[in-house]
């Protein structure tokens, strides 16, 4: 790294000179700042920042956040007295010929974001001084409110694990102060301490923020809903929780006497009027300016209802949410904070079994066989999976590489695998338990392809049931990196030719819409519980049956409605066939229907 002299003060060190050759005149800089990065760093040091001056920047890669912090802190005090400090600054960097942040291919193109000389935003832009005497500088500007700061409020309890972790208190107040991924943000609290902070573990959106009444659950979904009210047992017991469609309410209602279906729980969209200010109601048009206001008046009246809003019920604890990867940029874990427990099971690469991180997160770790996998090809891959996270994927945590074997770390997931869970179950499931798990799997599925990431194996065995009995997608893109021959390819008995469509078994051709006619194939294990799709058939006859326009039969479980999405999925010409986003909407339609 260069140095960065101050040349009135080092004397001799800068050879009587302004400044040398491979040094930086303090006195020029115009701007210290932190590099927003969004993909993979080129560099043993991980952590940007930057040094504009004169018309040139520095690049500078630190070896930790502290480290990065401490330089960008002392070099913000060295020039805040300097007279050519910048208004804007580009945020992320200049590479191949353009801006990351902007996309201006001008290298001496202005900045595109407000650049802070003070990190608590005191003082913008200092006031220059005057070029005839720079002996003294000018007086601090007064404090200026900065109404660019976004403010966001703790939905969930979060204890750091690194220092450079920040402690959230769930209902408190956090502003952000950058957004360097979309994962990990950093913000201060009330008391000025500055940490990374998940994403996921906070809102901004105050108006719609429901957390604070025991009658919300973020993040349950309808089967989910279903178990909670039926464990609950009680007359009018009730739970607000996000729609299947997003930005939308639901009220799920328990009706032990006189409720109508089998069931005895209703589920009732909560809608709102066209005009302007909006106004909610429920099965009547009873109109409220707001959803509590709704609910309150509901908890006297039934109004159209079943039974009135009795008896709010909520779960015991409300579950976390998981983060990407433990800590802000930690993806290598060191196995001496894994705690080795009971076996899980055996899978593609090796042997499964639960752990613990620091004696107390529970995880799976995966040990992978040797021989097993392209490894150097896999970790690289590993720290851009563990970018993609959603309720519905089995979260990556980090990886262990620095010896043999690698170990990969991931969510636990009490229930095992959706296959076995299904087989294990048969008969206890409702089809609206069924079409649940589609959904949950689906979910995970459109927000991979969202991402323009691949599965290539889905399937009920490579889909995982947590404690709540929510379906998570796993082993996304791992097939990759299988060094087993009978698996990759399609001549194989592995090969799992009865999940493929016809381009992949011909032609090896993957996308999303192979992905998709995958989901069909697990759409029809689920409604048959676990049966074995083409069961009595090898290999070779299912690619000669799908070859000539044969498809799965209707599972007993699955309606006219299912069973037509199953059959969208299963179009011989991949372009004919619904994204992952189509597919949602005709699910989410489904359930309405049957609400």
């Amino acid at each position: 790294m260069g140095i960065i002299c101050k040349s009135t003060a080092m004397g001799d060190d800068c050879n009587q000179k302004k400044y040398r050759k491979g040094s930086v005149d303090i006195f020029t800089i115009k701007c210290v700042e932190t590099v927003k990065t969004d993909g993979i760093i080129p560099c043993q040091n991980k952590y940007p920042f930057q040094v504009v001056y004169d018309n040139s920047t520095l690049y500078i890669f630190a070896p930790t956040p502290y480290s990065r912090d401490q330089w960008v802190r002392h070099l913000k005090e060295e020039i805040k007295n300097n007279n050519n400090i910048m208004v804007k600054y580009h945020p992320k960097f200049w590479t191949d010929g353009t801006y990351q942040c902007c996309r201006q291919t001008e290298k001496l193109a202005p900045g595109c974001e407000k650049y802070n000389l003070f990190e608590n935003g005191i003082r913008t832009v200092p006031a220059p001084v005057p070029v005839k005497d720079k002996r003294r500088p000018p007086p601090p500007v007064p404090p200026e409110e900065d109404e660019d700061e976004e403010i966001v409020i703790a939905i969930y309890d979060f204890q750091p694990t690194e220092n450079h972790d920040l402690r959230l208190v769930k209902g408190e107040e956090y502003t952000i102060i950058e957004k360097n991924g979309i994962h990990w943000w950093k913000a201060r609290d009330k008391y000025g301490s500055i940490g990374y902070i998940p994403s996921n573990y906070v809102s901004g959106e105050k108006s719609n923020d429901f957390d604070q009444y025991e009658w919300y659950c973020r993040n349950l979904n309808r089967g989910e809903a279903e178990q909670l009210l039926r464990n609950e047992d009680k007359e009018g017991g009730f739970v607000v929780r996000d729609s299947s469609q997003p930005g939308l309410y639901t009220v799920s209602l328990y009706a032990k006497f006189g409720g109508e279906g089998s069931s005895g729980i209703r589920h009732y969209h909560i809608k709102d009027t066209v005009t302007s200010p909006k106004q909610y109601y429920l099965a009547e048009k009873h109109l409220f300016d707001s959803i509590p206001e709704l609910i309150e008046y509901h908890k006297h009246n039934a109004a159209g209802l079943v039974t009135r809003l009795r008896y709010p019920v909520t779960p015991k604890e409300k579950v976390t949410p998981t983060t990407a990867e433990f800590s802000y940029e930690k993806w290598e874990i060191n196995p001496a904070e894994l705690t080795f427990m009971r076996e899980l099971g055996s899978g593609l690469f090796g042997v499964v079994r639960l752990g613990k991180w620091r004696a107390q997160y529970k995880v799976a770790i995966k040990a992978i066989r040797e021989g097993a996998m392209y490894e150097e090809d896999f970790i690289e891959e590993a720290k851009v999976m563990m970018k993609l996270t959603h309720p519905k994927l089995v979260q990556l945590y980090g990886v262990c590489t620095q010896q043999r074997p690698i170990y990969i770390v991931t969510e636990f997931m009490e229930h095992g695998c959706l296959l076995n869970y299904l087989r294990q179950r048969r008969g206890h499931f409702t089809n609206d338990n069924l079409l649940t798990m589609c959904q949950d799997v689906c979910e995970g599925m459109e927000y991979l392809e969202r991402n323009g990431f691949i599965h290539r194996d889905l399937a009920a065995r490579n889909c995982l049931v947590n404690e709540s009995g929510v379906v998570k997608v796993s082993d996304f893109g791992m097939t990759r990196y299988v060094l087993d021959d009978q698996y990759t390819s399609s001549s194989g008995a592995k090969f799992p030719v009865k999940w493929c469509p016809p381009e992949v078994f011909n032609y090896s051709r993957f996308s999303s819409k192979s992905d998709v006619w995958s989901f069909g194939v697990t759409m029809w294990e689920v409604f048959t519980e676990g049966k074995m799709p083409f069961e009595t058939n090898t290999n070779y006859e299912v690619v000669t049956m799908i070859s000539r326009g044969r498809r799965l039969f209707r599972p007993k479980l699955a309606s006219k409605n299912v069973y037509e999405v199953m059959m969208m999925c299963w179009q011989e010409n991949p372009d004919r066939r619904p994204t992952f986003q189509d597919l949602l909407r005709n699910i989410y339609a489904i359930s309405e229907d049957s609400s």
